[in-house]
């Protein structure tokens, strides 16, 4: 079971990717829904409303129990912000999950919003179709992070461990890749325990 953070944002997108990739999942809002999940996706919206809500919800400290004991989270956009160390120019509290430094809106606006066939070596030959909604970019990785994709010179994917994150939309496209990929690493994390 997968759950969705549902506090804002496009977690019915990603519930829809979910359902196609044959995965149940499940909306979270409160700490007691965390239980019985295997992986947590954090979902695009506003990264510093999803993190006011994460603290006041005492989300945050659920989510920093879970994934001390091994569960993959999956950051798309605002999510992959909320999980970062670092949040350049911005005093924004986040989750610190992964030691990378983020650009916010590295893109520009809303209407600088695009689309792009992103080559992703682990998604295979065919580049994905990723979607950039004011969307950020990571600036720089720890030697721990492996970058997965990149797109204007930018880092726009990036994986540590089991944390996943990607500055686009996948679960606004009709690929299933990147979250048949996350699927696969909650597999392997759930065998390894």
């Amino acid at each position: 079971m997968i759950g969705v953070l549902a506090l804002q944002g496009a977690f019915l997108e990603h519930q829809r990717m979910l359902k196609k990739c044959g995965v149940e999942s499940v909306q979270i809002r409160k700490p007691d829904e965390m239980e019985n999940i295997d992986g947590l996706i954090i979902p695009g919206g506003e990264s510093t409303t999803i993190t006011k809500l994460l603290i006041e919800y005492g989300l945050d400290k659920a989510i920093l129990e879970k994934t001390a004991q091994g569960m993959p989270v999956f950051g798309t956009c605002a999510g992959l912000i909320v999980m970062a160390k670092n949040v350049a120019n911005n005093n924004q509290i986040s989750l610190g999950l992964m030691d990378i430094n983020v650009q916010r809106n590295g893109f520009g606006r809303q209407v600088d919003s695009f689309e792009v066939d992103l080559p992703v070596d682990v998604l295979g030959a065919i580049p994905f179709p990723a979607v950039f909604i004011r969307a950020p970019f990571v600036e720089s990785v720890k030697p721990n992070v492996g970058i997965l994709a990149e797109y204007d010179k930018k880092i726009v994917m990036i994986r540590q461990g089991n944390f996943l994150g990607a500055a686009f939309h996948p679960e606004l496209t009709d690929d299933l890749r990147v979250h048949l990929y996350f699927r696969q690493m909650v597999e392997d994390a759930k065998s390894a325990t």
